[in-house]
């Protein structure tokens, strides 16, 4: 199943020194509904939209609706019927310079070994609110407003 939410109340994040429209739309590609629904939540109270899906056939469903929208697609490394890099890779041909941010229990070295995109990220699960929120700032090249940080510890 496909949602999109947008956030509610203020903006927690500044788009600071990248500029942009903000909020900011995220792809979120897990199968496990209970860490989609809590990541989903996290990245909401953080300010992003979040459009989702719980398999990479729906994902890639989802972003050729919606490309134009979307700034990150973040995807467990494991789905499935295809890895979080394969559903990178697919996506890469509709954009090739598509955002991807790839969560796994995998270590990052052992990720990283073999994956040359410069648009791809690792974050390492299990992973903490303000580590999450952290690493999509870092993506963004921006900024957290101190009140974004605090709630995501």
């Amino acid at each position: 199943m496909t949602m999109l939410s947008r956030p509610s109340g203020s903006e927690q994040i500044s788009a600071g020194r990248a500029g942009g429209n903000w909020p900011r739309t995220i792809l979120l590609v897990e199968d496990e509904p209970f860490v989609r629904e809590a990541t989903r939540s996290i990245l909401e109270s953080a300010g992003f939209a979040v459009l989702s899906a719980a398999d990479a056939t729906a994902a890639l469903k989802v972003y050729k609706e919606f490309a134009n929208a979307i700034d990150l697609v973040m995807t467990d490394m494991i789905l499935p019927g295809r890895t979080g890099r394969q559903l990178g890779e697919e996506l890469r041909q509709l954009s090739p310079n598509v955002k991807v941010l790839v969560t796994s229990g995998y270590t990052q070295a052992e990720y990283a070994a073999d994956e040359p995109h410069s648009n791809t990220y690792f974050l390492a699960k299990p992973y903490t609110r303000q580590g999450l929120v952290n690493k999509i700032a870092e993506i963004f090249d921006v900024q957290l407003l101190a009140r974004a940080a605090g709630q995501a510890g």
